[in-house]
């Protein structure tokens, strides 16, 4: 393998500005098989996966061709969905910090949590919501709004409830999605 003509998946996505797990159901639809080689002190050991440049520019224009698509369309492909996930509310500290909460968007709410168990065991999911990537700036905003920040997707409120309610009123204005 030279790797002068590989791309790790991780690097393409950053790059492109694509989300990893859309990438991930694109090289696996296309049937193309990733390198995976064991990384170094900066992937704390963890395989990662490498795809050719020339494969990289077959996934590229699978994904570019994809952001065309619209919700509006009568059949929808599977690649049109790649964009939509559950925005969620998790609770990171329920017994000890029942105020700080986590924010985000995912394609996949149990391989999130999974890698939030790793350093907050305890964390509970309050909520979910079908969304789409495009709205998880704007659904942060509005749902932390007066919300003490802690760091990035961290925040810590006066009552999880009002941030709930404030979600429930955010994804009730918003289209529905069928996830």
């Amino acid at each position: 393998m030279n790797i002068d003509d590989y791309i790790s998946v991780k690097d393409f996505s950053e790059k492109n500005g694509f989300h990893r797990q859309s990438v991930f159901k694109v090289i696996k639809r296309l049937e193309i098989e990733p390198e995976k080689i064991r990384g170094g002190k900066e992937s704390r050991g963890q395989m990662i996966s490498y795809i050719t440049k020339k494969e990289a520019k077959k996934v590229f224009e699978e994904l570019t061709i994809n952001r065309n698509i619209t919700s509006q369309q009568t059949n929808t492909t599977e690649a049109a969905l790649y964009d939509i996930g559950v925005f969620y509310l998790l609770v990171l500290e329920p017994k000890h910090d029942p105020n700080r909460f986590k924010v985000g968007f995912t394609n996949n709410i149990n391989e999130r949590m999974r890698q939030h168990k790793c350093s907050a065991p305890f964390v509970r999911i309050i909520q979910t919501w079908p969304c789409r990537r495009l709205w998880e700036k704007t659904a942060i905003e509005c749902i932390t709004y007066d919300c003490e920040q802690l760091h990035t997707e961290v925040f810590r409120s006066n009552s999880i409830d009002e941030v709930l309610s404030k979600g429930n009123q955010f994804f009730n204005l918003m289209p529905k999605l069928n996830n």
